[in-house]
């Protein structure tokens, strides 16, 4: 690997820092300035690793004034007055973890800070009475509107999401903190939160009436993370040299970067986000690997999706309206809105007639990701074999050998520990969705058609297969409601090679007892 000429700033967090420092940066001050002319309150959700921090660290520097930063930059060409005001930078991401004392803990060491910067008597009482005087002493002492940024909001409250009273307890002591941002509205300049999730009962979201929520609006969905015009005007040669190292084309190294890290969509506009987090780490190590998902775990997740009896198959391609799956944190009644506000699902199209969105996976890393992420829960806790098991079937199927890998994925069912509620054509049908994932295919179940509903559709880049489940009944009934709900019709204009596989389970062995394979 030839050394980068490139600076990439992993893990900086700090717009100073970048700019100083010559590391790459997506320019975004453009929307920094137009949200300080048109709003004071302003909040902003989006998944962890988006670039939110970073993003507040460039409001602080617009709002201290700090014209040098912004030379060369959007911001710097429109803005002419460069106004300095006392800035309150307050994160959460480091109070969570913990109940409401250690919450408190952290507060106050964050605010004793700012206490210090700007000259103020500290006194040790409730955090939202020192916001409040942080908040009046600096417009007082310096004749300026205060700017507070706060950043991570939710962090405390994600941390006791599954547990209702520490939940209530935590939200009483955050409300009490937030409070002052109402009251102190004549002293406030500009006010912006962001976080993950929604969570209704705050004050933030109940009081502040004038909150400006742009997580959804088309003119910022692009505000954090990288868009395409981004990626190839500003790191264009950044992409070549990854190409270069790997040994392929640049339009290829292209074309996987967005198969493995595009496909966000923040808006009904459906713009493309690459996760900014992902990228970087792909153009410095010249790889491409699950980066932003190795870097979180998703055990709330999993703990939703048995909440909710929810069948995994069926994520994919979820249908909600808005008020569904953007609903608040606290009042889910699915596993959408979490899902989607942490970044595992997005936005893959809307329908203005019935205010409907429809839901996937981004890309590849987060699909890939949260089919690892479910084989201890969903397959086996034993991944060591099940992993082994899926290349051996990969391997299999690679070679055109597909009555091997049906005698592999076979022996592999039948030799899982016997769980409850495994004898049902739902739990096979997840066992399969996991297990053929895994392998590095793309598994759609249920697909709708204008006659039915197909249990699976298995595609490759050079074959389709058409696969319906029969328990306790034998395989041709499978293959014979294949032809008769015309489930191969969608296809036949495809040009991959076309296969009607008919599964028979078995609910005394637990297993696949036959099959039938048809190549059209």
């Amino acid at each position: 690997m030839t050394i980068s000429k490139f600076k990439y700033p992993i893990g900086i967090q700090t717009f100073e820092k970048i700019r100083e420092g010559g590391y790459m940066y997506a320019d975004k001050t453009g929307y920094v300035y137009r949200l300080a002319q048109q709003f004071q309150f302003v909040f902003l959700s989006r998944p962890r690793r988006f670039g939110k921090s970073l993003l507040l660290s460039t409001m602080k520097s617009y709002f201290e004034g700090r014209r040098d930063l912004f030379e060369g930059l959007e911001a710097g060409r429109l803005e002419t007055e460069w106004e300095q005001y006392p800035v309150l930078d307050i994160s959460l991401a480091s109070a969570k973890d913990g109940g409401v004392e250690y919450m408190n803990l952290r507060l106050g060491t964050k605010l004793e800070r700012l206490e210090k910067k700007y000259g103020l008597e500290r006194k040790d009482d409730a955090p939202g009475d020192r916001l409040e005087r942080l908040i009046t002493g600096c417009a007082e002492k310096y004749g300026k509107k205060v700017v507070v940024l706060i950043d991570e909001y939710d962090a405390p409250l994600l941390s006791v999401m599954h547990q209702p009273e520490r939940l209530e307890e935590m939200r009483l002591a955050l409300r009490a903190f937030y409070a002052p941002l109402k009251d102190c509205d004549q002293w406030l300049r500009f006010v912006f939160i962001t976080g993950i999730s929604k969570f209704s009962q705050l004050s933030i979201f109940s009081e502040l009436n004038n909150l400006k929520r742009i997580t959804m609006v088309p003119e910022y969905s692009t505000i954090c993370g990288i868009t395409e015009r981004e990626l190839h005007e500003q790191w264009g040669e950044a992409v070549a040299d990854m190409a270069a190292d790997m040994g392929i084309t640049t339009e290829e190294a292209y074309r996987l970067l967005k198969e493995k890290y595009d496909g966000y969509h923040f808006a009904k506009d459906k713009t493309d986000v690459y996760n900014p987090f992902s990228l970087l780490n792909a153009l410095v190590d010249r790889d491409l690997q699950a980066h932003w998902f190795e870097t979180g775990t998703p055990t709330v997740l999993v703990n939703m999706l048995k909440k909710f009896g929810t069948d995994i198959t069926r994520l994919d391609g979820s249908f909600a309206r808005s008020v569904e799956f953007d609903a608040p944190t606290e009042q889910m009644k699915s596993v959408l809105p979490l899902f989607y506000q942490s970044g595992y699902l997005t936005i893959k199209d809307y329908d203005r007639d019935t205010d409907t969105y429809t839901l996937g996976y981004p890309n590849n890393e987060v699909y890939q990701g949260v089919m690892d992420a479910l084989v201890p829960y969903y397959v086996w806790d034993d991944t060591l074999t099940t992993s082994n098991s899926i290349v051996d079937m990969y391997r299999a199927l690679r070679n055109d050998d597909l009555e091997e890998m049906l005698e592999r994925l076979k022996a592999f069912l039948a030799s899982i520990p016997y769980a409850e509620g495994a004898n049902t054509e739902g739990h096979f049908r997840q066992l399969l969705y996991v297990v053929l994932s895994l392998m590095g295919r793309y598994l759609l179940t249920e697909v709708r058609t204008a006659t039915g509903r197909i249990d699976a559709v298995w595609q490759s880049r050079t074959d389709i297969y058409v696969i319906e489940l029969k328990m306790d009944q034998p395989a041709r009934k499978a293959l014979q409601q294949i032809d008769e709900k015309g489930y191969m019709i969608p296809f036949s204009y495809d040009e991959r090679r076309l296969h009607k596989i008919g599964l028979s389970f078995s609910t005394k062995t637990r297993t696949i007892e036959e099959w039938v394979v048809v190549q059209q």
